[in-house]
Parts: structure tokens; C-alpha cells; sequence
């Protein structure tokens, strides 16, 4: 056995049942990591980019990184991969709690799901081996229940990965979602609605015994103490207040989108639905963290409005309140509580479900859907009750929710050519909540970013407003946020540093901490054993984005796509910390190519392959 993984994985054929352990190659682990790179390479190599998302034959992969499951700082994840319903491409959801350290107690790396079962099932896992159980009395349940009734018959220790109604349904931004009530989220890309297609409601795993061991059990342990000090002090805001004590000063940045993309300060507003405002109203219940986090960025919430008034669950997080707050212009928090409630329940990615709720209020003011196509609700700018209706009619695809449920492009095609105008998006995902207006090399990183607009691929904003300093990568400090200058290096530093994360299973807020590549590969050295340096851990951050890529050019990606909505490209947003300033994508574009090696339309040349050890294997 390999130290700190076990080098096999488990496939699973839902339509046979039959249960295969494959053993990888070492030199796998070495060059691949685990996680979303070893995922990619195994994707790729197999040909199943050639396979529509929600074919029989379509697979799910489900990896833990090398990391995942030791006792090192927020080494909590396990990524979700496959090829995106929604919009056609590579796709990947990574997640943390607790579920991800439990399944790397179950002997395996990861899994790979193919096929479709013949009734509802649910995937179990243990030390004692993997068995596919009856979950007919799980389909139709929500998340939370579908939680406790695992943990009933299984018992306290099992954690889930869960769909709701919604992937059940086939929504195309259907979320799986991790450890019941205290919500995480696998959120983007609908990979929910490919577990749904193949009538699989839940992974559910045992976490007994431990992760496999270490290499330097001594090393590890001087890390973590080393570490964790700096990581408590430049992270406290987090531990505070979550990723929701942000909204103030993310709106006075003009990086909080407003309005559907179209206004330019709130800051009233972002005061009022903020994290900081959430405490002092008494709303907050407690904190808690992911495995082995120090940060504790989890809030529970008293849920004062809706369907579950009266309940606590997750709290919202920064994307969740810039969607269904900033974006749909409704600034009571009660509603924002409750809307996150509702989408952690049903299984939506309150990304995608907040902006498609958004584009229906805009098409309303436009006149171009009326009481027949809204079924009657009220879809002012501002309605919570809108926002709270609209989630379960999403999520069942029902009436308006049918066009919603799949995500803002495809609805738009359905409401005429002009709703495209009132879309923010690339490559078909919806643009996460910060403005490339506010720091444009934001634009980059969602125009290039392998499964679409996501700004976790490159997070380069924390570089640009110092909360993360650039000098930490090898590059320098002080970018002007609306300039274009050596945002291309940026970008593309950023991302294959972001790469890693998902590969090693490191929660990406380690970044607030200030944690380096150099800790990265010293963590990595002491698990596996590996003779293991700063400078190999970039190549394989280079490595894994470009293997994505190779992908996505396989499915027709090129620089034709590598672009953003017209909404954030021509329209500035006249007033704000923002005011009047837009990426100049087309420069920063070319110069990003050729700091990848690319060609002129985004290709990677042989020259870059040959270097990367990557092959065009189309």
C-alpha cells in the first residue's frame, strides 16, 4: 500500500451491479495527484468525454485527494467529476465536511459510477467493502431527511452525499449535497442530475479506523503546529463571521453584483444582509468546521420565514447572499436564510438557481414573460416571496421552473433572442458573484476556466485586493484592479495553484492563512513519502489545468469560447467602487496564451504537452 492513499479505486456498474477494484499505477499518484487530477487523467485516457453527461454510460468519478482525511489543516475534501449536463463540458464540484475524510476511510481513492440501476439505490461504504442497497424509501425525500434515515438504518457514524427532488428530476443545476442539515455543497455544474439519471440517491460512508498512514507521521505533525497559529489569526474573519462578514466591503470594491449584473453601489443593503448583521439579530446559532479545519467558517442559521420556519440549518455563504440578496435586490436576510434552507433541501446550487431567479425578474420587468409563464406570481425586483416560491417550482421543473431548472443560457434561448442580453455566464455556467468589472483579472480566470465561469479556479481577486499577496506565488504585489497589466501571469498562476488544492483535497480558504506552495509540498512529503518540492508541485498545478483543457478541446472548446457575456463586457457599472471600468479581455486573452504555450485559438501546442508529459489522445 502506498503511504497516505491506497493506489486502487472502486468501479461501480449500477445497471449490472457488479463492484471491481482497479489498482492504479504508482507513477498515477505522482504526476496525477489524486482528487480532480487523477479523476481528469483517468477521464481522458478512457475516452469519456465522447459519452453524453446523462447517458447510462456516462461516468460519475468521485475522488479524495491525496491529503483528504489527515490530520493537516482543512485536508476535508473530496471533488465530484465527470462531464457537466448543463453545459457540455469538463466539469468538477469539490466539497469538504465530513463526508469526504469518511469515504477515505473506506479503502479506496475514489470511485467511479457508471451505469443506470433498474430501481432506486443508494451506494454504501465501509472498511468491510462497498454494497448497493434499496433507496425506495429515499427517493422523493429531501437531503436532510434522507440523512437522518441512512444514519438511522446504517448507523450515527455513516455521512452522505445526497441528492434531492431536484437531480431526481433531472435539474441541470442540480447540486449533491454532504452531510445533511450542517450543509455542504458539491454545487456546481448539475452534477446532481447525473446521479438522478442513473437513480442513484446517496453515497453513504462509514468513517472507522483512519485515513491509510503517513509516511513521517512527526513531520505531519510539526506542519499542522507550525501552521495552524497563522492560519487561526489571518483567517479570524472567517472563523467570525464566515464568508458572509465579506458583503460590505466586497460591495464598496464594486466587486458585489447588483441589480442582475446592472447596478453599481447597495451598500444600505449589503449592511443589512450581511454576516455581521445576521449575528447582532440573533439569527446565528453556532459555528462549525469541516474535518481537521481550524477555521471554523460554518455558521448555523434560525430559519424565520418560509416552508421550514422554526428550524436551524447551514447558513447562507457569501455566494448564497450575493444571489438572493444583492442580485435580486431583496435585502431581508429572513428571506436569504430561508432561500439557502430551501436550495440545501431540494439540492440546488444556490449559484445558478439565485441568477436563473434574477433573470426571471428581469425578463419580468422587460414584459417578456406575464402572469401565464410566471403562474402568477408577483416578480418585482426585491420579492422574497418570489425567490421562495420560485425555489421548489425550480427544483420540481415545474411551470416557469421547467426553463429555470436549466440554467440561465439554455432558459434564455427559450425566451427570445433578446433574454440573451440579460444573462452573465461562460461556457454555459453562470457567473459566479464577483465582478471581473471590479478586478479584471477576474475576467480571465471565468473566461478560461476549464468548467466554465467559476472563480475558484483562480480566486485572483484575493491577490488583487492583498487579502492573499501576490509575492506568496513568486509574483509581485500591487495590481491595479482595473488595469490590465500582468493580469495574464496572474491568472494563470492562480489557477494552477488553485488546481492543486483540488488535487491534494485542501480546503482553498487555507489561502486567508496565508499557506504556500512550499507548505503545500512539505505536507505532501511527509504523507507520501515522496521526495517531493515547490517547483514539481507548479508543474503539476500546469499539468492538470492544461490535461482539462485537452479535454474541453476534445469537446469543441477553443478561443471562440473563452469569453464572457456581453453584460459584463460592454456596460460598466457607472457608480460604485467599479464605476466605469471594464476588462480588456482581447489583450490579456492573447498574452495568457502565450504564457500557457497555447495557440492563437487556445489550443495547447505540441511543445507544451511534450513538456508536461500530456498527449492529445483524442
Amino acid at each position: 500500500m502506498e503511504r497516505g492513499f491506497y493506489g486502487k479505486v472502486l468501479e461501480v456498474d449500477l445497471s449490472s451491479g457488479r463492484l471491481i477494484e482497479m489498482v492504479l499505477p504508482p507513477g498515477d499518484y505522482r504526476r496525477y495527484l489524486g482528487g480532480s487530477g487523477l479523476a481528469a487523467k483517468i477521464f481522458y485516457e478512457r475516452g469519456y468525454h465522447r459519452i453524453e453527461p446523462l447517458d447510462e454510460a456516462a461516468p460519475l468519478l468521485i475522488f479524495t485527494g491525496i491529503l483528504t482525511g489527515h490530520r493537516l489543516p482543512a485536508a476535508c475534501k473530496a471533488v465530484f467529476c465527470g462531464r457537466s449536463p448543463a453545459t457540455g463540458i469538463w466539469a468538477e464540484a469539490t466539497v469538504g465536511g465530513y463526508w469526504p475524510a469518511a469515504l477515505k476511510c473506506c479503502r479506496y481513492d475514489g470511485l467511479i459510477i457508471t451505469g443506470r440501476a433498474r430501481k432506486p439505490v443508494y451506494l454504501y461504504l465501509s472498511s468491510e467493502g462497498a454494497v448497493i442497497r434499496d433507496a425506495a424509501a429515499l427517493w422523493g425525500k429531501d437531503v436532510y431527511a434522507t440523512e437522518a434515515l441512512i444514519r438511522e438504518e446504517m448507523g450515527e457514524t455513516v455521512r452522505s452525499a445526497a441528492i434531492g427532488p431536484a437531480g431526481e428530476r433531472g435539474a441541470l443545476i442540480a447540486a449533491i449535497m454532504i452531510d445533511g442539515s450542517d450543509t455542504r455543497a458539491a454545487g456546481r455544474c448539475g452534477l446532481g442530475a447525473i446521479m438522478g439519471a442513473k437513480n442513484l440517491k446517496a453515497v453513504a460512508a462509514r468513517r472507522e479506523g483512519g485515513p491509510p498512514p503517513v509516511a513521517d507521521p512527526g513531520a505531519v505533525t510539526a506542519g499542522r503546529r507550525e501552521a495552524l497559529p497563522r492560519i487561526r489569526e489571518k483567517a479570524k474573519g472567517l472563523t467570525d463571521f464566515g464568508t458572509a462578514g465579506g458583503v460590505p466591503a466586497v460591495e464598496k470594491t464594486g466587486d458585489l453584483p447588483i441589480r442582475n449584473w446592472t447596478g453599481g453601489s447597495w451598500a444600505e443593503g449589503a449592511a443589512r444582509v450581511s454576516g455581521q448583521a445576521m449575528a447582532a439579530a440573533g439569527l446565528r446559532v453556532k459555528h462549525y468546521a469541516c474535518f481537521s479545519c481550524p477555521i471554523r467558517c460554518g455558521k448555523d442559521m434560525k430559519v424565520e420565514t418560509g416552508p421550514y420556519r422554526g428550524t436551524v440549518s447551514h447558513g447562507p455563504e457569501y455566494e448564497t447572499i450575493a444571489g438572493f440578496g444583492s442580485l435580486c435586490l431583496n435585502d431581508d436576510p429572513n428571506y436569504i436564510i430561508a432561500a439557502n434552507d430551501l436550495c440545501n433541501r431540494l439540492g440546488l446550487d444556490t449559484i445558478s438557481t439565485a441568477a436563473a431567479i434574477a433573470f426571471a425578474m428581469e425578463l419580468s420587468e422587460k414584459g417578456l414573460i406575464g402572469e401565464a409563464e410566471s403562474g402568477g406570481l408577483d416578480l418585482r425586483w426585491g420579492s422574497g416571496e418570489a425567490i421562495l416560491a420560485l425555489i421548489p417550482m425550480i427544483a420540481r421543473r415545474d411551470g416557469l421552473g421547467k426553463q429555470l431548472s436549466l440554467g440561465v443560457k439554455r432558459a434564455a434561448a427559450h425566451f427570445g433572442p433578446v433574454a440573451r442580453e440579460f444573462i452573465a455566464e461562460s461556457k454555459g455556467l453562470e457567473m459566479a458573484y464577483h465582478d471581473p468589472r471590479a478586478f479584471t483579472s477576474m475576467a480571465l480566470v471565468y473566461a478560461t476556466g476549464n468548467r466554465g465561469a467559476c472563480h475558484l479556479e483562480g480566486l485572483t481577486f484575493f491577490n488583487e485586493n492583498g487579502t492573499y499577496p501576490a509575492s506568496l506565488v513568486g509574483l509581485p504585489d500591487g495590481y491595479e484592479p482595473h488595469g490590465s497589466e500582468g493580469k495574464a501571469a496572474l491568472a494563470k498562476r492562480m489557477q494552477d495553484f488553485m488546481g492543486l488544492f483540488n488535487a491534494l483535497g485542501l480546503c482553498k480558504f487555507l489561502i486567508r492563512g496565508h499557506v504556500t506552495m512550499v507548505e503545500m509540498a512539505r505536507w505532501s512529503a511527509a504523507v507520501t513519502g515522496w521526495d517531493l518540492n515547490e517547483a514539481e508541485l507548479w508543474e503539476t498545478g500546469e499539468r492538470l489545468f492544461n490535461l482539462k483543457r485537452l479535454i474541453n478541446v476534445a469537446l469543441g472548446i477553443s478561443r471562440k469560447d473563452d469569453t464572457l457575456s456581453p453584460r459584463l463586457l460592454v456596460h460598466d457599472r457607472r457608480e460604485g467602487g467599479a464605476a466605469g471600468s471594464l476588462p480588456h479581455l482581447g489583450k490579456m486573452l492573447s498574452e495568457y496564451y502565450d504564457l500557457r504555450g497555447w495557440s492563437a485559438e487556445g489550443i495547447p501546442l505540441p511543445g507544451t504537452l511534450s513538456r508536461l508529459n500530456l498527449s492529445r489522445g483524442e
